[in-house]
C-alpha cells in the first residue's frame, strides 16, 4: 500500500482535505502517541480466514482514482488500496520497502538505487517493471500534469533504468524527503504511455498493483473493491471493501447501528456518549489517538480584507479556540498553533501565541482602521463593512459547529461572518481549486517528514496546487528549501522552527485544533493491532473468523 494509504487509513474516515504524505527514516516510536482501544475478542485466539466484506462509511466521494491527480481524502482513501509505491511506512513509522525489496543510497546522498521485488503484476496481469517507475516520474515532472506533488520529483537530475527490476535516481544536491517521495503510487506505463492522463478512463476505472482491484463506482453512492489474489504481499483476508458515501454523520451513525456499516469515524459526541452502552461495547471496538492532521480557518490572502497581518492576528485573538476544543470536540483534541503535530519532534512550542482576548482583538482592528462609524454593530473601513463568508464541506459537523462558534466570537468584536456548507465534490472543484472563497474551514493531513513546500511555497498557488490561500513569503520559501536540502536532523529542526515562528506571526491561517481520531469497527473484524502509525497499517491482515462471516462474496 502507498504511503498515503498508511496515514489516510490510520484515520479511517478522514476529516481532512488531504496530506502530502512524506517521511524521514529517523522515526522513533515515542514520536506519536499510540492509539488506544483493545478488541473485545483476542485475534490471536482465532484462526485467520479468507472471505467476507468490510463496509465503510465516508462523508465524501472520491473525485479521481489516479494518485497523481488526487488531492482529497476521499480519493486517497481508495487509491491507497489500489496502488503501491516503492517504499512505505511500517507500524512504527519507519520507512521500509514496498514494491522495492531494498535500496542503496550513495555516501554523498545524491543517488538512490532501487531493487524491485520480482513477480509483481498489475491487476490486468502485466508485469511491473522499472519502466513503470520511469513513466511515473516523467508524468509527475511534466508541466502539463495538474498535480500537487511534483516538487520532490523535480529535484531529480537524472532517472536511469538499469534493467527491468533495477532503477536509480540522481540528485543535484541532497534532498531529505527524496527516499520517502518514492512512496507515491506508481502508474501503469503500458496503459497510460502516450495518452493525456487527464482524459484517461483510468481516472474512474483504475488498474493498480495493490491489494485490492477496482470493481464498481456509483458516484455519490458507493465504491467497491475486490481483493487481488495475486498480490505480492499475499492475498488479503477480506474479499471485498465497500465504501459507502453518506454525507451526513447522523445518518451514517444510524446505518452503523442498523448493521449496514462495519466502520466509520465517530464524532466526539458519538464517541463519548452515544456509543457508551453495553450493546456497543459488545458489538464494536473503539479506538482513540491524536490524528495526523489539524483543522484551520484559512484566509484568501488576495482578498483586501485579509491583506494585513495585524488583521489576521486580530481575528485569531478574537476566536476562543479552547472553547472549540472543549465544546465541539468534548476535550478530544488540542489547540493548534503551527502546521505540525504537537507530540512530534518537529513541533516548535515556542512560537508566538494569540490567546483569546476580544478586547485586544477589537483594539488591533481599530488600529488597522476598522471602526463602527455608523453604529450598526459591524466594523467598517472606507465605507465597507467587515463581513465575509466561511465555506466548509457538508457532512462534517465538527467543522460546521466550529464555524458557528467562530461566527459568534467574531460578532463580539464587530465582524460579521456568514457560513456556507457545500457538498464535498463541488466544494473542492468549484471553490477550493478555483480559489473562489473568502475564508475556508478545512484540515490538512500532517506528513511525518516536516517538508511543507507543497502547502506554503509561493510557487504553489496555481489551480489544483495546495497553497490555495496564496501565501507568499520569500523567507519561508528559503527556509523550506534549506530544511529539505539537509539530512542533518538538528539543522533541519532549526530551519523548521524558524519557519513555524514566521507562519505563527503571519497567521495566513488561524490554526484551530488537532483532533483525536475516533474510529469504530465492528467486533467481528479481527487482526487489528494499534501501533504508533495507527490501526490500518496492516489492513490486508484484518480478517473475520469463518464462524462470524456475514457476507458471501461471489468471484
Amino acid at each position: 500500500m502507498t504511503l498515503a494509504k498508511c496515514l489516510v487509513l490510520s484515520c479511517l474516515i478522514v476529516i481532512l482535505l488531504m496530506g502530502s504524505v512524506k517521511a524521514d527514516d529517523t522515526g522513533s516510536p515515542d514520536r506519536t502517541r499510540p492509539p488506544t482501544g483493545l478488541p473485545t475478542t483476542s485475534a490471536a485466539a482465532e484462526t485467520p480466514a479468507y472471505g467476507d466484506m468490510i463496509v465503510r462509511g465516508s462523508i465524501g466521494d472520491a473525485s479521481v482514482l489516479l494518485p497523481v491527480l488526487a488531492s482529497d481524502s476521499g480519493s486517497f482513501d481508495i487509491t491507497g488500496l489500489i496502488y503501491n509505491g516503492l517504499v512505505k511506512y511500517d507500524k512504527n513509522i519507519l520507512l521500509q520497502g514496498d514494491m522495492a525489496e531494498r535500496w542503496e543510497i550513495a555516501e554523498d546522498n545524491l543517488r538512490i538505487r532501487f531493487f524491485i521485488r520480482p513477480g509483481i503484476k498489475w491487476h490486468d496481469g502485466a508485469p511491473f517493471t522499472s519502466k513503470d517507475v520511469e513513466y511515473t516520474y516523467k508524468v509527475y515532472v511534466d508541466p502539463k500534469t495538474p498535480t500537487a506533488y511534483a516538487t520532490d520529483f523535480l529535484k531529480v537530475k537524472e532517472f536511469r533504468v538499469l534493467d527491468p527490476l533495477t532503477c536509480e535516481v540522481l540528485y543535484d544536491r541532497p534532498w531529505a524527503p527524496a527516499l520517502a517521495s518514492w512512496g507515491q503510487g506508481m502508474l501503469p506505463s503500458h496503459l497510460l504511455q502516450g495518452t493525456d492522463i487527464t482524459q484517461s478512463p483510468l481516472q474512474r476505472n483504475p488498474i493498480g498493483t495493490g491489494p485490492y482491484k477496482f470493481k464498481e463506482w456509483k458516484t455519490g453512492e458507493k465504491i467497491v473493491l475486490d481483493s487481488y489474489h495475486d498480490y505480492f504481499e499475499g492475498r488479503p483476508y477480506l474479499d471485498r471493501v465497500m465504501t459507502r458515501i453518506i454525507p451526513d454523520p447522523a445518518t451514517m451513525f444510524l446505518e452503523l447501528k442498523a448493521g449496514r456499516l462495519d466502520q466509520m469515524g465517530l464524532t466526539p459526541l458519538q464517541f463519548t456518549r452515544q456509543t457508551d452502552t453495553a450493546w456497543f461495547k459488545k458489538n464494536f471496538n473503539k479506538f482513540k489517538y491524536l490524528a495526523f492532521g489539524y483543522t484551520y480557518l484559512g484566509y484568501n490572502l488576495t482578498d483586501w480584507r485579509f491583506e494585513s497581518k495585524k488583521v489576521r492576528q486580530a481575528l485569531t485573538t478574537a476566536i476562543n479556540r479552547e472553547s472549540i476544543v472543549q465544546g465541539v470536540l468534548l476535550g478530544l483534541g488540542a489547540v493548534a498553533h503551527t502546521p505540525y503535530k504537537p507530540d512530534t519532534y518537529w513541533y516548535n512550542p515556542h512560537v508566538r501565541n494569540f490567546p483569546y482576548d476580544p478586547a485586544k482583538a477589537k483594539q488591533m482592528l481599530e488600529e488597522e482602521g476598522w471602526k463602527d462609524t455608523d453604529g450598526d454593530g459591524v466594523l467598517d473601513k472606507d465605507g465597507k463593512p467587515f463581513e465575509f463568508t466561511i465555506i466548509t464541506n457538508h457532512g462534517n459537523d465538527v467543522r460546521k459547529n466550529a464555524a458557528t462558534i467562530i461566527q459568534k466570537d467574531l460578532k463580539k468584536v464587530g465582524v460579521k461572518v456568514n457560513i456556507r456548507v457545500i457538498e464535498w465534490a463541488a466544494f473542492i472543484k468549484n471553490f477550493i481549486n478555483k480559489r473562489n472563497f473568502e475564508a475556508c474551514l478545512l484540515g490538512w493531513g500532517i506528513g511525518i517528514d516536516p517538508n511543507q513546500i507543497d502547502i506554503w511555497d509561493s510557487r504553489k498557488t496555481g489551480e489544483r496546487e495546495l497553497n490555495f490561500v496564496s501565501y507568499k513569503n520569500p523567507e519561508v520559501d528559503q527556509l523550506l528549501e534549506l530544511g529539505a536540502s539537509t539530512y542533518n536532523r538538528e539543522e533541519r529542526k532549526k530551519y523548521y522552527d524558524k519557519f513555524q515562528e514566521i507562519i505563527a506571526e503571519d497567521q495566513p491561517y488561524t490554526f484551530l485544533f488537532v483532533q483525536d481520531s475516533l474510529p469504530i469497527i465492528q467486533s467481528r473484524l479481527h487482526g487489528i493491532v494499534p501501533a504508533p502509525l495507527g490501526i490500518s497499517y496492516d489492513f490486508i491482515r484484518w480478517f473475520v473468523p469463518k464462524s462470524l462471516q456475514k457476507y458471501s462474496i461471489e468471484p
